[in-house]
């Protein structure tokens, strides 16, 4: 057997540890990445970003669904056992117990937010994941809630928008005119989520909240009531029976209704791109008649609370304690950046942008989405069926983005009182009249006070 060279061998020596090492560097520098959207065309479109980051920098990233319900559990076992992948997309609710509990690499986050333009990002999406002198996580889109209004007849009777308490009750008392015509269509029946999310939203409009930085906070008297006379007389205003999503939106669509709160999924309903919800305004359910008559209001206000607020819900992307850092910062930067039409286009009319555009060109993204395809049998972008303006106000909201508890770093409590529809319960007592404010409130903070 013949032995090579003493420098031959070193030369192959030397190119299998440089090979080895290159092999290694690549493996190590591969990244996972967990997502909540998990269906089919959206693991696509994720899959597509994935494969043009690998174009841009060499690196693979690992695409892996993970159901939402599960996601708590999975994030906790794989930190437990060292196994957290490198780039979470997840929930408000994560972000601050995540990074307590140091699942989270703050620091990574705060950078990939300044390298981006801090100023580029909405103010309420970055100050409901502040932590220390940071921020827990990246956020990347979100929605708000909306009041949804007949424009086309506010300008007839000479009505100001929706944007307060009082000009909601001012456009009841013209334009109630049932059944013809109903001032508000809103949510009555207690044990759907639906009634607990636009209570919320009618509450912080007015300032009000169970929670404060000690936990359970007593609902103010004062400010309490103005929340449920308002309420009351929402409902007074509606059709009667239990109502929640459901018949809001059938009453809107054909036509019946003079305002509703609604999610942003019915933006694409309102053009009539979805046959599971046709628009009834007409014999065409297809038509884009009623969005033109459509207004939207994401914040409003209340007496007490002069400046308001909006119901937002927003997702982030977490950086994890374990990743390979630059490569996780370089995917976030890229999914927020370069990749963000993709990032949104995953569900545009649920997925607003968080960034509205660049430091040099400030509503690049913003425009860019309106032109995203929505809808379900038919696609149109959202810039074919609503006004500029109109566009503004439905991303606006994100800029006073708001949730019970997030500020006051009590957002599981607040939840866990949300989610006890006891509000929802003693705000429908308070609606039949079977006690009065003082009553409601005083009952409330002591079934609130309970939850633990």
């Amino acid at each position: 057997m013949k032995f090579p060279s003493k420098g031959l061998g070193r030369l192959v020596l030397s190119a299998a540890v440089s090979f080895a090492m290159l092999a290694g560097t690549a493996s190590a520098e591969d990244i996972r990445f967990w997502t909540t959207e998990e269906q089919p065309d959206r693991m696509a479109k994720q899959q597509a970003m994935a494969d043009e980051f690998k174009k841009k920098t060499g690196h693979n990233v690992e695409v892996i669904p993970v159901t939402e319900k599960d996601l708590g559990t999975r994030a906790t076992a794989a930190f437990a056992a060292n196994d957290l992948p490198d780039v979470i997309y997840h929930t408000l609710q994560y972000a601050l117990p995540w990074a307590e509990a140091g699942i989270l690499d703050t620091e990574s986050a705060t950078e990939v937010v300044r390298e981006l333009g801090k100023g580029t990002f909405a103010p309420g999406s970055l100050s409901m994941v502040a932590y220390g002198n940071g921020i827990a996580s990246v956020p990347v889109d979100g929605w708000t809630q909306m009041i949804v209004y007949r424009a086309d007849l506010f300008k007839e009777k000479g009505l100001e928008p929706p944007t307060n308490y009082a000009n909601v009750e001012a456009a009841i008392k013209a334009l109630h005119n049932p059944p013809e015509m109903f001032g508000f269509v809103t949510a009555t029946k207690v044990d759907e989520n639906f009634m607990s999310q636009v209570l919320e939203h009618v509450f912080l409009a007015n300032g009000v909240s169970p929670v404060g930085p000690d936990g359970f906070k007593a609902l103010e008297v004062g400010p309490t009531t103005e929340v449920l006379n308002f309420y009351k007389g929402l409902a007074k205003a509606s059709p009667p029976g239990e109502l929640y999503w459901k018949q809001s939106r059938e009453i809107y669509l054909d036509g019946k209704a003079a305002m509703i709160i609604w999610s942003p999924s019915i933006l694409d309903e309102l053009g009539g791109l979805r046959d599971s919800a046709p628009v009834t305004i007409s014999d065409d359910p297809t038509t884009k008649e009623l969005a033109q008559k459509t207004g939207i209001i994401t914040t409003f206000a209340g007496p007490s609370n002069p400046d308001g607020a909006a119901w937002g819900d927003v997702r982030y992307f977490g950086i994890t304690a374990d990743a390979e850092t630059d490569v996780a910062k370089e995917f976030v930067k890229f999914s927020m950046d370069e990749g963000y039409m993709q990032t949104l286009s995953i569900a545009p009319e649920g997925k607003f942008p968080v960034r509205s555009g660049t430091t040099a060109d400030k509503n690049k993204f913003t425009e860019a989405w309106s032109m995203l395809p929505v809808g379900v049998d038919r696609k149109a972008p959202l810039s074919d069926i609503y006004a500029p303006e109109i566009i503004s106000d439905i991303v606006s909201g994100l800029k006073t983005a708001q949730r019970w508890g997030v500020e006051d770093g009590q957002l599981s409590l607040a939840s866990k009182m949300i989610n006890g529809q006891a509000i929802n319960r003693i705000v429908r007592k308070f609606i039949d009249g079977e006690v009065d404010a003082a009553a409601a409130i005083a009952e409330m903070n002591e079934e609130l006070a309970k939850v633990k």
